[in-house]
């Protein structure tokens, strides 16, 4: 069995060196290829810190949604219960999803997410797919055709997490990119095996008619005399 999370998160901003908190994380479980229903999903109270307006703008949720919310010591050991030893996606997850949720987990001093779980859909995405003019979630959810229409109001940790699970499994089922060199040695390869190249240029192995040399020559000393 694979098991495989994929998983999204929303905060109150970028700069989580600086106090930016996350306030809500959003999962989907994925058994063998396929969507389940076993998901986690929990709004995270950021204890003091203001989510700014234009942050607001993108996922809606405001400090007093999130008053009675739980701290992150509650849900942190949750979250890492749910994901197990499981491989875990995220978009764009090694610049920010992956540093930023650790980093909530080490101030708790609980067991950060190991490299060797962390999968990042961008990368994928970047090696496998040449058609989209950007590779944001939304661009590949168009590409492929993953449908939009449930984050249509605001952004949302699961329903995120949900667009990217069927955006991995579409990933998964693209064949790798071909290696640039690699390709270029099949394309100067085959174009050294043409008829017309090299050595393998088919020879005249029958005499030119009279008629024809005659014309050529007739050609050639109209050509020459003009010249002069």
């Amino acid at each position: 069995m694979t098991r495989i999370i994929c998983f999204d998160i929303e905060t109150t901003g970028f700069e989580y060196m600086r106090g930016d908190r996350c306030i809500e994380i959003g999962a989907v479980e994925l058994i063998d290829g396929k969507l389940t229903d076993n998901t986690f999903h929990e709004y995270i109270n950021p204890e003091g810190k203001i989510i700014p307006p234009e942050t607001y703008m993108v996922h809606k949720i405001s400090n007093a949604f999130l008053e009675d919310k739980p701290t992150m010591s509650i849900i942190a050991p949750k979250f890492l219960e749910f994901i197990g030893d499981s491989q875990v996606v995220a978009h764009n997850g090694l610049d920010f999803d992956f540093p930023f949720i650790n980093y909530e987990l080490e101030k708790l001093h609980l067991k950060t997410i190991p490299r060797n779980q962390m999968l990042d859909s961008i990368v994928i995405a970047r090696n496998r797919v040449f058609g989209p003019k950007a590779y944001t979630l939304d661009a590949l959810a168009k590409w492929f055709g993953v449908s939009l229409t449930a984050r249509a109001d605001a952004h949302g940790a699961l329903i995120d997490a949900e667009i990217l699970a069927h955006v991995y499994l579409e990933l998964e089922n693209t064949a790798p990119a071909q290696d640039i060199n690699e390709f270029m040695d099949e394309q100067h390869a085959a174009f050294l095996k043409h008829p017309k190249i090299g050595a393998d240029f088919p020879k005249r192995n029958f005499p030119v008619p009279e008629e024809e040399l005659k014309i050529h020559d007739e050609f050639m000393d109209k050509l020459l005399n003009t010249e002069k």
